[in-house]
């Protein structure tokens, strides 16, 4: 019996909310490691974290940090990944960065394992992790794209508070207390933009999320638009993207519109989207089965239901899909396609 390849492994942003479910993946998944090495920023530098019964040291990341390793995954943001990926890369690393540094670089593959695992082989040191709510969607219509091709998309997001950090996780949670005791909630977190206004999140819904362009749409809106083009590999694809903040810790909810190129049927749909990898049909209008944020939470795969077609449109379909926003929208699709790199190179 041959021994497994072992690598050595860096997570950059350990301490924060994507790199503490990275560790929790990789456990989880039994990683081949050899050696690991916990980076952060300056201020979180010196935490402990426990990883399969042993206790590590947060340190510092800096260029020298990445000597010996062999594949770093990022979660610091996206100044952080453009400042340190390219000495990672230098040093030999591969990098699989869950920011929007690199997402739209020509030369950088963006990287849905169940729609596009193919382009990890074309890349030139990093890979990107798309958006969390782009993931979801082209991975419950990546089947109907190979089956029936798809000429248009209009998507309607409903985001989690947990996409834009634990402190808005924190406000949301605080706001909700205070107007439960019929008090006057003072935001101070959201919406992240470039303006000083903030709204209430409790007991409401944000339709921004990211700043807005000269285009009217937001940047998390236009992720969606321009990531969805590259990773089904189509320019020709139509697509315009709302995205809304609601009171929801994790799972971003999506109601979906999607223009078919041929006829279907309803059944066969349902069959493709029940086969498909990383999918959960819940679709049973009958017992009221349907996806729920609620029960995505903690899970990895992207849940889709509500699948009907149009009353307008006989060549197009409605549809709801979820899944956790830091799972399979960033740590559990990182970790994906470092087993893939693992795999490759076994």
């Amino acid at each position: 019996m041959s021994t497994p390849t072992l690598f050595n492994v860096a997570v950059v942003g350990a301490t924060g909310a994507v790199g503490e479910q990275i560790l929790k993946q990789l456990a989880a998944r039994n990683f081949p490691i050899k050696e690991l090495k916990l980076l952060s920023s300056a201020r979180s530098a010196g935490t402990k974290i426990e990883f399969k019964g042993q206790t590590y040291t947060v340190e510092e990341a800096t260029p020298d940090s990445f000597k010996g390793v062999e594949i770093a995954l990022f979660s610091a943001g996206g100044d952080v990944s453009k400042a340190l990926i390219p000495h990672a890369i230098e040093r030999g690393a591969v990098c699989i960065d869950n920011t929007n540094a690199y997402r739209m670089d020509p030369g950088t593959p963006l990287v849905v394992p169940e729609v596009n695992i193919d382009k990890v082989a074309e890349h030139k040191g990093v890979i990107a992790n798309p958006n969390c709510s782009t993931i979801q969607m082209v991975a419950a219509l990546k089947p109907l794209y190979d089956r029936f091709g798809i000429s248009r998309i209009i998507v309607s997001t409903y985001q989690a508070v947990s996409g834009a950090g634990a402190r808005a996780i924190d406000e949301m949670l605080r706001q909700s207390k205070e107007v439960l005791a019929g008090g006057d909630p003072k935001p101070d977190i959201l919406p992240v933009g470039s303006l000083p206004v903030k709204h209430q999140i409790a007991f409401n819904a944000i339709p921004q999320i990211d700043k807005f362009q000269d285009n009217g749409f937001t940047l998390e809106e236009m992720k969606m638009i321009r990531e969805t083009k590259k990773i089904m590999g189509d320019e020709t694809l139509e697509v315009t993207a709302t995205c809304v903040r609601i009171p929801v810790v994790y799972g971003h909810s999506e109601s979906v519109y999607v223009e078919l190129k041929q006829d279907f049927d309803v059944a066969e749909v349902k069959t493709l989207l029940a086969g498909a990898p990383g999918l959960v049909l819940q679709d049973d209008p009958d017992s009221q089965l349907y996806p729920l944020a609620t029960d995505a939470a903690g899970k990895n795969e992207v849940f889709v239901g509500r699948v009907r077609r149009d009353l307008s449109n006989p060549r197009a379909l409605n549809m709801w899909i979820v899944s956790d926003n830091l799972l399979k929208g960033a740590a559990w699709n990182a970790v994906q396609i470092a087993e893939h790199i693992a795999a490759s190179r076994a």
